[in-house]
């Protein structure tokens, strides 16, 4: 029998939540506030003298045609990371689910990867692919392929969405795992009775059950590719070759941390932010619909 804890009085349940609501305010909504507050003054480099502004910083950053190049290119960027890692952690997923001997192991070594930092993913794929001294990237030249994204803008990107991708493939395994485990038996093995092949029992039958995990990891993976893979950009490209890997997040840092320019990049910051609010919300308010629970 199940027991249930029962607080008397309200003082304990909010001392409980204090310490998670305490981190909350100093690590989200502070530095939210002050990024708001920020974007509508106009400073100088050294934080001394500023004036109010509205939202000149706004109209300043929204009409600067580089600013717009960097949001199609984060568009890109985000979407190619998030299909990219959620499509090699569900075809990874399916196949640790099978019973094959040493699933146990390939599942952990699967796993390790989401304990790697983003600026260290970034260095393991600098040492295979750097045209020098990189594994991969030596071989490719070796095979008469030109190979070096410090001077491809091309090259440097399609480096730059496989490291990202590969750091979250883990936790995307983790958790599409945990729903093919989680499907009942019986369901396939009704749907194999009826002569369902392998392929229709997964599209049909597995996949809409799996559709509430595949809605969380979605809202998830692009999230991540719009803020978290600052270290992986940073530590393989600083945006570079000729801005063609500056993201949203990367131009923000740009601008305010060596331009010094802080009320555009606070301005950047507040939109950036909007935007992954908006897109979440288009997510659940029509991707969502799809979704079987």
């Amino acid at each position: 029998m199940s027991q249930s804890a029962i607080f008397k009085g309200v003082v304990v349940p909010y001392l409980l939540l204090a310490p998670q609501l305490l981190v909350t305010a100093v690590f989200f909504f502070w530095p939210a506030a002050q990024a708001i507050w920020q974007s509508l003054l106009r400073e100088d480099a050294f934080g001394l003298n500023s004036d109010f502004v509205w939202f000149e910083n706004f109209v300043e950053v929204l009409t600067d045609p580089t600013w717009l190049d960097a949001a199609l290119r984060t568009a890109l960027f985000s979407v190619s990371v998030a299909t990219l890692a959620l499509g090699s952690a569900l075809f990874l997923a399916v196949q640790a689910d099978r019973n094959i001997r040493g699933a146990t192991t390939y599942k952990t070594l699967l796993i390790w990867p989401y304990a790697v930092a983003p600026a260290v993913a970034a260095v393991l794929w600098l040492f295979m692919f750097h045209p020098n001294i990189g594994v991969f990237g030596r071989a490719l030249n070796a095979l008469g392929i030109t190979w070096d994204y410090r001077l491809n803008g091309a090259q440097a990107m399609t480096l730059v969405i496989f490291a990202s991708a590969w750091k979250q493939v883990s936790y995307n395994f983790i958790f599409f795992l945990a729903g093919l485990q989680a499907i009942p038996k019986s369901v396939l093995e009704a749907a194999a009775i009826d002569g369902a092949s392998p392929r229709y029992r997964f599209w049909t039958v597995v996949f809409p059950l799996l559709s509430p995990t595949a809605f969380f990891l979605l809202v998830v993976n692009l999230t991540y590719a719009f803020f978290e893979t600052f270290g992986v950009i940073h530590s393989l490209t600083q945006g570079g070759p000729g801005k063609s890997t500056e993201t949203l997040i990367y131009r923000a840092y740009s601008d305010g941390v060596m331009n010094l320019n802080l009320g555009t990049s606070a301005a950047q910051s507040v939109i950036l932010m909007l935007l992954v609010i908006a897109l979440t919300f288009v997510q659940f308010r029509f991707v969502e619909r799809r979704v079987h629970y």
